[in-house]
Parts: structure tokens; C-alpha cells; sequence
């Protein structure tokens, strides 16, 4: 043991990937990389930036990054003979704010190392990586930008990799199966051998099952009464899930045995598992789509006695059939409505897909040879019913906007300040008293409420933009592969094309994103900036300070000084006969001659006006 100490302890290299710690009995034990470091370092090391040199915790307790734990806790004690202020005081010297900081830093670092996970954490990332790790929030997003503007090409590659590596693992499949159906591969080239990304996939995500469910039930937080935990992931609902997994997994590997001809069942006992499936998500969406909703009122109505005064076996039965919430105006209302009309959304598309599936046996079987268009309808017809559907929920939002504040989006335009119909001029009776319609018009909501109700129209009409689009991509598509069902000629490469090509406007954005951003100097730069009220090496006017030799400073526009009155011609004897306010200054008389408002040789520009008396008593 002690010569396996001298040999790794020699090797005096630093070990990103491997961690070396002794165990109890002595030896020396390692441990992989953990995943979340792996995932810092490759897509995040851009982000983390360097340490500096006087930050590093093994030269602080005077070790190398070889030192086993007993060497570490001997250093220590060492460093804390030398360091502590109380051992500093007893040899006579004065202890100051330095050397207090010093101890401390040496004490952090022991803390670290003396942990393997942290210390296997440090020697990833480094300490400003650990702190992030501990504190997320804690990340300062300028310095962020600052290291990653500085950072090398290598590890924005890193980053980069991961984009396109996900891009490729999702459209491999099609593109594959594409290159299939076109022969490239050959006329006896096998589906099981096409489908592996399929197959490598389908590992990953029962791996992920296998994980929550081998996780066990998730503690109860220690604040959290046991009467009110409720575990949010039950062991139950982890079951169920991976079994709908499975049931996917079993309908592919059918599919993929009956394209090789290895089975010759029909195609009605193939999607015999998904079936199953959609009968699943039917068991999961039925309750929710029957939920009844209540609030207390109405159970303090219908049992005669205030919500308090329930007993607990009532709560329980009451929880059970129906979904209590405090008032119909309250978010609880809202988000438990949203959940219940999703739920009838979703078991009518479940509906039409088995309609879709059942037709698609029919024409797979033989029974019928009917039009590929036509087996395709469920599907029209499903994404026009979509699309309405959004567009009726998003009319019944901006109405009910409009029902709280029918002038909610009434433009204030120049014209309806002209009519006096923008901010309630021109709606006044003869009596000075606001007429019918402009009092029923009138809205007691205020400024926030208005906003929110305009966030709620903006938020409906972004969703069904969302939803109007991507159901149109995705009938483009089908329509392109219904084409190809039908016989057309073109490749099959032609159905992703729209993956294709979005995929690579995404990626190609992307890298100039990633390998454009530089950090660029400001020192020594000059800025041209007289027209826009920037005066170089001058103080702002009015300022008593000296002008500073920066090559910019802003000089803030200066509040206008109050207009004299001018007096001008009236048509009326009573506006001839309105005196003129005591505050006011004596009138001016303005000549009817151009006059030259701005005379500035050095810009070259020169404002005229020749308005007479009669144009400005208009414009007044």
C-alpha cells in the first residue's frame, strides 16, 4: 500500500478525470467523474472562466493535488500552527484584518479538500465552479458574459458539438427511413438494422424508468406537515408510466418484425399494443374531463355550516368527487377549468386517432383499396377542429376583455381627439353632465387590471398564432407524405426537408452566435457623438464644474424656458376682451417677416419661419 502511494503520489500530474482518496482500511480508492461535472466541463467551461493563481487551495495548505487525506489533515494542523491568530498573539505579534482573512481562506480550502465531493468538485471547475454548483443563483450574468466572450475556440466547440449532436440524434431516424424507402440501402437491406437510433433511444428512455423508479419515495421536506405531504411522484404513477413505455416499445419491435417479413400476422394484432396505449390515456383524461367544480360557498350551502367546521373524513369524500376552489374569480378556478378543457381536448384527439387507426388497418389488410387521401381524413378534419378551436377560445377571451372594458383597444387617434371621443371630450351633455352611452361606455377598472386584461388577449392570440402554425407545418408534411403513399416520384428525403432545413437555419445561427461573440475594448475609443447632445470634453451646460479630459461627456438636454405670450388678432369681442394674467409677461408682437430662429456657422444650418399673424392663430 505504501508503495502504491509513491508511485501514484510521483506521477505529480493534475487529474481532471480521476479522483484518488484513501478509503478506511488505507487503500487508495477512485472514483469516476460524476455526470454533472462530465456536463459542466464540456458544455459550461466557456461560462466558468479561470481562477486566478492565489486561489488555489492546495498551494494554500502547502500540498500538491496528489496529497492523500491524512497529508491534507497534517498540513492543516501544520498551516494552523502558523496561522492561527491565537498562535500569532502568543508570539508577540499584532494580529491584523490580513491575517484573520488568511486563516479563513486556509480554512476554507481544508473544508474542501477534506471532502472528496468537493474536492473532486474543485478539482473539476475549479472554486468559482463549485460556488455556482452550490449557489446557482449566485451567478453574476455580466461576469458570465465576460468569460464566455473571452473564452478559446475549443470549449465554444464543445458547446457547439452538443447542439449539432442533438440535432442529429433526432433526425437520424428519419433520415434514415427515408433513405431506405428511396433503395439506397438496397432492396433486402433490413428495418431492424434501419431502425437502431429507434432501438438506442428506446434504451435511454427505459434506463430514465428505471432510475425514478429505483429512486424509492421522495422524502418529506422537514417543514412540510406529514397531514399535508403528499408525494408529487408517486410510486404508482411511476409504474404506470413506464408501462405505457413498454406498451410503445412492444408496438415497434412488432412493426419492425413485420417490414423484415420475420412475422406474418396481420396488422390489426401489430397495433393491438397501441390500443392498449390509447385506452390508457382515455383511464388517465376521463376523470379529469368529468371534474366537477365547486367552490366553498357552495358547499357551506349545501352542508349549512362554515368550511372551518368540516370534518376531516368530509374533506376527504368531498376532495375525491369534486375539485374545491375558493371562488370562480380566483386563480385556483382558472387553472383547474384550463386543466379540465385539456383533458376533453385530448380524449377527443384520442377519438379521432383511433378512427385514424382503424381506417389505416382496413387499407393495410386488404379489405379495402381506397384512396390514400381519403384514409388520411380523420386527420383533416382533426386539424381544422384544432385550429377553430383556438381561434374560439381566443374569441371568447377578447370578448370577455371587451364585456370588463369595452374601450380596452379603442385607438387614440388624432382624429378621435378631434371629435372629443378619446378621453370623454364631446361625450358631456348640454346640462355639463356625461351622456348614457359614455357612462355605460366608462370602465370602473384600473391601470393594472386593464394591462392584465390586455396580457390575457395577447397571451390568446400568441397561442393560437403557436397553434395555427404548427398545425400548418405539420399538414405540409403529411401532405407531402400522403403524396408519396400515393405514388408520386419525388424522394422521400422531401417530407423532413422542412426539418431539414429549420434544423440547419437553427444550427447556423447558432455558430455565429457561439463563435461571434467577442468582447470588445472600450479604452482609447472616441465617439462622435455632437448631434445627439454628447459634447466632447466639455461639462454640461450650466455645469459649474471644469471640463474633464475623457474623450466623452453627455450634456443632458436643458429644460425649455417658458414662452412669452403672444398676443394675437381674435375674431370674437369676448377673446378681445379677456384679460391677460397678472403673471404673464408683456405681449410680443410677432413680425409677419421670415425670422432666423438658429444661426450655428459651424453646422451650416439655418431654421426660417414665415408665418403671419392669421397662420398662427390657427395653429394656436
Amino acid at each position: 500500500e505504501q508503495k502504491e502511494k509513491e508511485t501514484w503520489t510521483s506521477r505529480k500530474r493534475k487529474r481532471p478525470i480521476v479522483s484518488a482518496f484513501l478509503d478506511e482500511s488505507g487503500k487508495i480508492k477512485r472514483y469516476n467523474m460524476r455526470y454533472d461535472l462530465t456536463l459542466i466541463l464540456c458544455c459550461c467551461k466557456s461560462f466558468l472562466g479561470e481562477d486566478s493563481e492565489g486561489d488555489d487551495f492546495y498551494s494554500m495548505l502547502g500540498v500538491d493535488r496528489e496529497a492523500t487525506q491524512d497529508e491534507i489533515k497534517r498540513a492543516y494542523k501544520k498551516q494552523s500552527l502558523l496561522m492561527h491568530p491565537d498562535k500569532l498573539a502568543q508570539k508577540g505579534r499584532k494580529v491584523t484584518d490580513e491575517d484573520q482573512a488568511k486563516f479563513t481562506r486556509m480554512k476554507e480550502a481544508y473544508e474542501v479538500l477534506s471532502d472528496p465531493h468537493k474536492r473532486e468538485t474543485f478539482d473539476a471547475v475549479g472554486e468559482r465552479g463549485m460556488k455556482w454548483m452550490e449557489e446557482p443563483f449566485s451567478i453574476d450574468p455580466q461576469e458570465l458574459a465576460h468569460n464566455f466572450a473571452t473564452s478559446s475556440v475549443l470549449d465554444r466547440s464543445k458547446i457547439f458539438s452538443i447542439f449539432v449532436s442533438l440535432g442529429v440524434s433526432v433526425l437520424i431516424l428519419p433520415f434514415l427511413i427515408c433513405l431506405h424507402v428511396d433503395g439506397v440501402f438496397g432492396l433486402d437491406a433490413s428495418w431492424f438494422a434501419t431502425l437502431v437510433p429507434l432501438w438506442l433511444w428506446d434504451a435511454f428512455i427505459l434506463f430514465y424508468h428505471i432510475r425514478v423508479i429505483l429512486m424509492g419515495p421522495i422524502q418529506k421536506p422537514d417543514h412540510v406537515p406529514a397531514e399535508e405531504w403528499v408525494d408529487p411522484l408517486p410510486m404508482k404513477k411511476r409504474f404506470f408510466s413506464l408501462a405505457r413505455f413498454l406498451l410503445i416499445v412492444c408496438f415497434e419491435l412488432m412493426v419492425g418484425l413485420k417490414m423484415d417479413s420475420i412475422v406474418m400476422i396481420p396488422w390489426s394484432i401489430i397495433f393491438f399494443p397501441l390500443y392498449l396505449w390509447e385506452a390508457t390515456t382515455l383511464y388517465k383524461k376521463w376523470p379529469l374531463a368529468r371534474m366537477r367544480i365547486v367552490t366553498v360557498e357552495d358547499l357551506e350551502q349545501a352542508l349549512g355550516k362554515p368550511f372551518t367546521q368540516f370534518t376531516q373524513p368530509e374533506k376527504d369524500l368531498i376532495g375525491k368527487r369534486y375539485n374545491v376552489v375558493p371562488n370562480l374569480n380566483s386563480p385556483e378556478f382558472e387553472a383547474a377549468q384550463k386543466l379540465k378543457v385539456r383533458a376533453r381536448h385530448d380524449i377527443i384527439k384520442s377519438l379521432f386517432r383511433v378512427i385514424f387507426v382503424i381506417v389505416l388497418l382496413v387499407q393495410l389488410d386488404g379489405e379495402f383499396d381506397w384512396n390514400w387521401w381519403l384514409v388520411f381524413s380523420p386527420f383533416w378534419i382533426m386539424t381544422f377542429l384544432i385550429c377553430f378551436a383556438n381561434y374560439q377560445a381566443f374569441a371568447e377571451v377578447q370578448e370577455n376583455a371587451l364585456k370588463k372594458d369595452p374601450n380596452l383597444f379603442t385607438p387614440k387617434n388624432s382624429a378621435d381627439v378631434e371629435t372629443g371621443e378619446a378621453a370623454g371630450y364631446g361625450a358631456v351633455g348640454a346640462d355639463g353632465n356625461a351622456t348614457s352611452s359614455a357612462a355605460n361606455n366608462q370602465s370602473n377598472l384600473t391601470d393594472e387590471e386593464k394591462e392584465e386584461l390586455r396580457a390575457q388577449v395577447m397571451a390568446g392570440s400568441s397561442r393560437l398564432c403557436s397553434k395555427c402554425c404548427s398545425q400548418g407545418f405539420l399538414l405540409f408534411v403529411v401532405l407531402l407524405f400522403v403524396a408519396k403513399l400515393q405514388g408520386a416520384t419525388f424522394s422521400a428525403l422531401w417530407i423532413i426537408s422542412p426539418f431539414l432545413t429549420i434544423a440547419g437555419i437553427l444550427l447556423l445561427c447558432l455558430g455565429c452566435a457561439i463563435f461571434g461573440i467577442t468582447e470588445v475594448p472600450t479604452d482609447g475609443v472616441e465617439f462622435d457623438t455632437a448631434d445627439f447632445g454628447f459634447v466632447a470634453g466639455a461639462a454640461p451646460a450650466g455645469s459649474t464644474e471644469m471640463p474633464q479630459t475623457s474623450s466623452v461627456n453627455y450634456a443632458p438636454p436643458q429644460a425649455p424656458a417658458p414662452s412669452p405670450i403672444i398676443a394675437m388678432p381674435q375674431n370674437t369681442a369676448a377673446a378681445a376682451q379677456a384679460p391677460i394674467p397678472a403673471t404673464a409677461t408683456a405681449p410680443i408682437q410677432l413680425p409677419a417677416q421670415s425670422v432666423d430662429l438658429l444661426d450655428n456657422a459651424e453646422a451650416g444650418t439655418r431654421i426660417q419661419t414665415g408665418f403671419d399673424h392669421q397662420q398662427i392663430s390657427e395653429l394656436d
